[in-house]
């Protein structure tokens, strides 16, 4: 189970402070349980992992196993929430053979995020010769990156297999009843999965948004969903006390936050994040601007800025993954290289140690360091984290005193995009 630890931020707020901080997290938290606040209609995702839908769920599985059958590779279009999630899981626990997977798996390919032209001729090499599907996500179906991706990898796939088995092929998540990719799904006969209503994207990675493509990838998303009701039992606590800290650091001038950590398989999980807490919080001229970066890698490149830039400016909270599971690496320790004080030690062990000396490093320095620590990189844990975290930056954002469901600033850009390239309705 997930465990977070405050000790090395105790020195930067009085026991006074914290104890007051916790009084209006404690009423952000029951504005969250409540239904109370600015943007509640969108607190689908609070109770989903005890009242998913379970027939879709079962139908996800079947599908799953259908495209793994079919399909060696699947193309999932989407932006933003509509991949983040899936991605972040994906690459955590190791997509094809990796922990919690099945060797079943098909490899995910995720288009439709940008608009590099090379990003698409690389995806176009990697298709050639091989038989593929398409998962298309998008609630309105109108959003222009995956748009454009639908509208030339569709035209690939009705090249390759033509119309009749491309439309076979093509699998829409989008909104239950309304919107573009809703009325195409239902005139081309797509197979299509609810993105529900209330739900932003970046909350709803638990859904068919992204059980879909991690289902696909072999991973269990029985376990997953089972270790986020496990959060929705248990990690209340802990989510309020990350978000009371947050907020008390927030007020005393520590305006980003550095997610660290210790290995790169939980980078798209970092960007999953960044996503959530920047986009929900990020709004009236508030917020903490969130960052995610790997350790030691980047020990070596932001390292001076982090252990002796300025001070009072930034936060830390460091990832510790305590297992990996699915093989081990044992450090030769060779003499030549001067290397034999680690002779037949777990490379696990040396970063773990890396973490120790991190942690100690940047909090003697001056630094607020929390510590998020996961016993295991596995489906279940994974789970649990996803719902942590969606819980703490829904009662960190209220507490803030913004509607943590809303994203107006995306709006304007997107309004401005269309704008440019002459959409007739702008």
């Amino acid at each position: 189970m997930l465990r977070l630890d405050i000790e090395k931020t105790k020195s930067f707020m009085s026991d006074t402070e914290m104890a007051a901080m916790m009084a209006r997290v404690k009423e952000a938290r029951d504005t969250v349980m409540n239904s109370t606040g600015a943007g509640s209609e969108y607190l689908g995702w609070r109770d989903w992992p005890k009242d998913y839908d379970r027939g879709e769920f079962a139908r996800i599985k079947t599908t799953a196993a259908k495209i793994q059958g079919d399909s060696d590779i699947l193309v999932v279009i989407g932006i933003g929430g509509s991949y983040l999630g899936a991605r972040a899981v994906i690459e955590l626990l190791g997509g094809t053979g990796g922990t919690g997977s099945s060797s079943d798996g098909s490899e995910i390919i995720f288009a439709g995020k940008d608009l590099s032209e090379t990003a698409y001729h690389k995806i176009e090499r990697k298709l050639a010769g091989k038989n593929w599907s398409i998962n298309m996500i998008s609630k309105s179906g109108g959003t222009l990156e995956p748009s454009i991706a639908f509208d030339v990898f569709r035209q690939k796939l009705i090249e390759q297999y033509g119309l009749a088995a491309a439309n076979q092929r093509i699998y829409a998540t989008t909104d239950a009843n309304h919107g573009t990719l809703h009325d195409l799904t239902v005139q081309r006969g797509y197979e299509k999965f609810v993105v529900p209503d209330d739900m932003a994207g970046r909350y709803s990675v638990l859904s068919a948004v992204g059980l879909l493509p991690i289902a696909v990838a072999g991973i269990d998303i029985d376990s997953l969903m089972n270790g986020a009701q496990a959060a929705m039992n248990q990690a209340t606590d802990d989510a309020m006390t990350y978000a009371a800290v947050r907020n008390i650091l927030y007020e005393k001038g520590f305006r980003t936050e550095i997610m660290a950590h210790f290995d790169p398989s939980f980078g798209q999980m970092g960007k999953w994040w960044q996503q959530l807490f920047g986009e929900s919080e990020g709004k009236d001229g508030r917020g903490i601007l969130p960052d995610s970066i790997v350790f030691t890698t980047d020990l070596h490149s932001l390292g001076q800025y982090l252990q002796d830039g300025p001070r009072g400016q930034l936060f830390e909270t460091l990832i510790n993954i305590e297992e990996i599971p699915g093989g081990t690496v044992t450090i030769p320790g060779s003499d030549d290289l001067k290397l034999g004080y680690l002779k037949g030690k777990r490379l696990l062990s040396v970063n773990q140690v890396a973490y120790q000396a991190t942690l100690l490093a940047h909090s003697e320095d001056g630094t607020p360091v929390l510590s998020i620590h996961l016993p295991e990189a596995n489906p279940h844990e994974v789970g649990y984290f996803i719902y942590f975290m969606e819980l703490a930056a829904a009662i960190s954002a209220y507490t803030l005193g913004v509607n943590p469901f809303n994203q107006p600033g995306v709006e304007s850009y997107k309004k401005h995009m269309f704008k440019g390239l002459g959409r007739p309705e702008e």
